[in-house]
């Protein structure tokens, strides 16, 4: 989940509280952070997308279910992602603390279709909540452990990725989709998923560490062959002619999904987003790419994305080859 960036979003959306708390016909939605590699440190995600223009307020509603099976809930009034977990747990009275992360659309540990801060209005959203806990000793035998970490931004980290081949790819019963609660008897709940990389990465190569993971509960169909997540989807980012997007500071708005050429230069960034620093992180590339917009020269980007995301230090190559991506995106050259 983006972490409150200093960007600051141009032109006219509407404020949630106008649109869940209008008098006006309910609109029914059916119905879901950005992640970091364990050795990339201080990354965060932020937003970007067109607004849209609506007219009249309207009170926005969401069906969901809890993955592993329940009856239908609907929540609505909701403006950030904490408040959305709570709705949920309201719904099936749990604890929000129980929802580990939630998936658009799909049951199943989908890691392509997980819950960010961009939920169509049709979407149906599914709640995967904790089950069994597992304790898995590990030999770090290699720096790089082959983990990519992401969190719901409701004080739950999880593993979003696990690289083939790599050290944690031979070790079965970790999972993608499981919780990390603790590492080496320390508690990492409540931290953000760049510390729990942190926390992973500066374990000492050739000692033994302790992992206590908790992973989804599931329902027996549910029960398939171990999933590595990570493959990006070949459709469009964002689905559906309206989103509702969700923020860590201010109002959540309904806004248009990006254009095609938009969508094109995301995903270019995103591939250098990982060339350069290891990560996949589609919110983050799409800030940058708002950040580009009118912009006539690198030096100019430069500044907007000193000024869109505060304290990030990319190298200045990196920099320059995201203005040439995004650049060649709005030309059709990609």
């Amino acid at each position: 989940m983006p972490l409150g960036l200093r960007g600051k979003k141009k032109g006219k959306s509407k404020d949630t509280k106008t649109l869940v708390e209008g008098e006006a016909p309910l609109a029914r939605g059916r119905g879901g952070s950005d992640d970091y590699d364990e050795e990339v440190v201080g990354a965060r995600a932020g937003t970007a997308a067109a607004p849209a223009r609506r007219q009249g307020p309207i009170r926005l509603v969401f069906h969901t279910q809890l993955a592993h099976g329940s009856p239908t809930g609907r929540v609505e009034g909701f403006a950030s992602v904490r408040e959305l977990y709570a709705k949920i747990a309201g719904a099936f009275h749990i604890a929000p603390s129980e929802i580990m992360f939630c998936t658009l659309n799909t049951h199943k540990i989908d890691m392509d279709k997980l819950l960010g801060v961009q939920i169509g209005l049709e979407d149906f959203i599914f709640a995967h909540v904790k089950g069994i806990k597992k304790e898995v000793e590990v030999f770090k035998s290699e720096d790089s452990l082959g983990l990519t970490i992401t969190d719901n931004g409701n004080g739950c980290a999880f593993i979003k990725r696990i690289k083939a081949g790599s050290l944690i790819d031979q070790i079965k019963v970790i999972c993608v989709g499981d919780h990390i609660e603790s590492i080496n008897g320390k508690s990492v709940v409540g931290c953000r998923h760049y510390e729990v990389a942190k926390t992973l990465k500066d374990l000492e190569k050739g000692h033994t560490f302790m992992l206590k993971l908790i992973e989804p509960m599931k329902s027996f169909d549910m029960i398939e062959p171990r999933s590595k997540g990570g493959s990006l989807p070949e459709g469009k980012i964002f689905r559906g002619r309206e989103t509702l997007r969700l923020r860590s500071k201010g109002p959540a708005t309904v806004e248009e999904m990006p254009s095609d050429v938009e969508e094109t230069a995301t995903k270019k960034v995103d591939d250098l987003l990982e060339m350069y620093m290891g990560i996949r992180d589609l919110e983050l590339a799409a800030t940058m790419v708002e950040a580009g917009k009118g912009k006539n020269s690198p030096d100019e980007f430069a500044v907007a994305i000193d000024e869109a995301l505060g304290d990030f230090a990319f190298p200045d190559e990196f920099v320059f080859d995201v203005w040439g991506a995004i650049g060649d995106a709005m030309r059709g050259r990609l």
